[in-house]
């Protein structure tokens, strides 16, 4: 058989059911190979796409999604998708074809070293230089990309390797286990939050990356320690448990910052330092900090860690909590209570345009609870990460550790096809939705259903906020949006174009239930973000 043909064997043995991506000149023989598996191929209209939807497949599956594309300015369409999923940790393998070897040596039309381009961005980038090495080099790159810390692997296929003859079978799939926890860092855990007055849990993505999550809650609750969640780790606790105090991150004096300035001991737990800097929630660097997680602590001068626990969280959170006295009384109740507060204060604002609070209210209410809605980079991030109540892992994905701008709606398609019981909203600003709306067309085609949320300002209202604060004007954020409901339509999209705050609900409950793709542009009003700041900067913690 040809490599390619092994090649998309060892893929099938790695449990790979979607490829996506785009065929091209050097990749033809996997094309042809693929036609015999059952590998399902996803054709896109970008390879930044094809990327997304790897990078949001890996997350919600936990096996590696797979991106594929042809050499030269294929391969580099990917790089922004790669990196977000190596910076976010999502497991992901990313192939492209290459010219054939004898023209690697030299200058030789679109042959970049692709190798060497993805390996600052990837866990292992590796070249099929020979038949032989095929199945190791598969092997590992998906080991690499599903381990802890979890991340994106590449593999560079000249196309005339991909159709030299070879006979070999794929090799043995196994994954290593986390190890148990030192019982001595387990113990000196346990003796710190025991005499601990004000400990408070900072939980990230690595609790949901590990299935920790209700060792997570039960922890929480047993030791009554309160619990600020990361972005990406939206659903690590259930916003109703009495525990949940809601998302860190803002980059703002928010509820949950009065929490860190009150607590006396932080456990960082499945914690990873892109997705909210150590810095912001440890400014004088005097918090004592236990660091729970399957890997060791980044070293950073604001992370200096007094007790490493390192092993399988689950395992490590039940341990120490067997040893640890609970402490009493509920420090940060003033906290949870104010911002459900705020949560509730817009639920029935009816001005126009849309407050974003109303938005993400009426979002919540129209989603079931295992819906999941893949949000964007832009200032709707921010409200979606402080204001929508998550209660399950992994249904609400914020990218925040590369937090690349239009992920969202070829992500959503990654998560439709990853997890086809639920509905699945992409939420996104105008900005983003169309850095990647050619994917509109994929989503169509494949008859994937999905809702497409645009909150429509006509500029980049994340960067326009920032301006503000800075320097108290504006500068080149504005822009002109087409018709986006004949632009959805026009691709075999249904269109919706809210004109009354009181539409928007039934609006959103109709797209959900229709079975289609469907695309919401919502006028939004964003000088509610001024005000925030203003708010947030007035605030007085309620401890």
């Amino acid at each position: 058989m040809k490599t390619a043909e092994l090649f998309v064997r060892c893929l099938e043995r790695e449990g790979v059911e979607y490829i996506f991506g785009l065929p091209g000149e050097e990749n033809l023989d996997v094309m042809d190979a693929l036609v015999d598996s059952d590998i399902r191929f996803v054709t896109v209209r970008h390879e930044q796409g094809a990327a997304f939807m790897a990078d949001v497949y890996g997350r919600l599956t936990g096996r590696a999604g797979v991106c594929l594309a042809t050499l030269g300015p294929g391969a580099t369409n990917l790089i922004t998708g790669v990196a977000d999923a190596n910076m976010d940790h999502a497991p992901l393998v990313a192939i492209a074809g290459q010219a054939s070897t004898n023209r690697l040596h030299k200058e030789s039309h679109q042959v970049l070293d692709l190798q060497n381009l993805f390996r600052p961005i990837t866990k292992y980038s590796s070249r099929l230089l020979t038949p032989a090495i095929t199945t190791e080099v598969v092997r590992k790159a998906f080991k690499l990309a599903q381990s802890e810390k979890t991340g994106a692997c590449f593999i560079e296929f000249p196309e005339n390797i991909a159709e030299m003859p070879i006979e070999d079978e794929p090799l043995t799939v196994r994954q290593p286990v986390a190890p148990e926890p030192p019982a001595d860092r387990v113990e000196a855990a346990a003796a710190a939050i025991s005499a601990a007055n004000n400990p408070i849990i900072l939980a990230g993505n690595g609790v949901i990356r590990s299935g920790a999550c209700e060792a997570l809650a039960d922890f929480a609750e047993r030791m009554n320690i309160p619990v600020a969640n990361t972005f990406m780790a939206k659903g690590a606790i259930p916003f109703k448990h009495p525990m949940a105090l809601g998302s860190a991150g803002l980059q703002a004096k928010d509820y949950v910052s009065c929490g860190f300035d009150q607590a006396d001991l932080v456990l960082c737990i499945g914690y990873d330092l892109v997705e909210y800097h150590p810095y912001l929630w440890n400014p004088n660097r005097s918090n004592h900090l236990i660091h729970i997680d399957n890997t060791p602590a980044e070293v950073d001068a604001f992370y200096s860690v007094d007790v490493g626990v390192v092993g399988d969280i689950s395992h490590s959170l039940r341990r120490i909590g067997e040893l640890a006295t609970p402490r009493a009384g509920r420090f940060a109740r003033p906290l949870r209570r104010a911002l459900i507060e705020d949560m509730n204060e817009h639920a029935e604002d009816t001005r126009f345009p849309v407050k974003p609070q109303k938005i993400i209210w009426d979002l919540r209410t129209a989603m079931q609870l295992d819906d999941i809605a893949i949000c964007d980079v832009g200032a709707h991030k921010m409200w979606m990460a402080r204001m929508f109540r998550a209660e399950r892992p992994n249904t609400c994905l914020i990218s925040n550790g590369f937090a690349a701008m239009g992920i969202a709606l070829p992500g959503a398609i990654g998560a439709r096809l990853a997890r086809p019981g639920v509905n699945v909203v992409a939420v996104t600003g105008d900005a983003g939705f169309l850095m990647n709306a050619q994917e509109l067309e994929t989503a169509v085609r494949l008859g994937v259903p999905m809702v497409v949320l645009v909150w429509n300002d006509a500029g980049y209202g994340l960067i326009e906020w920032k301006q503000m604060n800075a320097y108290g004007r504006t500068s080149a954020v504005d822009f002109n949006n087409p018709d986006l409901v004949t632009f959805a339509e026009s691709f075999g999209a249904r269109g919706y174009r809210i004109e009354r705050t009181e539409e928007l609900l039934p609006t959103l409950r109709e797209a959900l239930a229709d079975g289609g793709v469907s695309v919401i542009d919502c006028p939004v009003d964003y000088s509610e973000n001024l005000k925030l700041t203003e708010k947030l900067g007035d605030m007085v913690c309620p401890l």
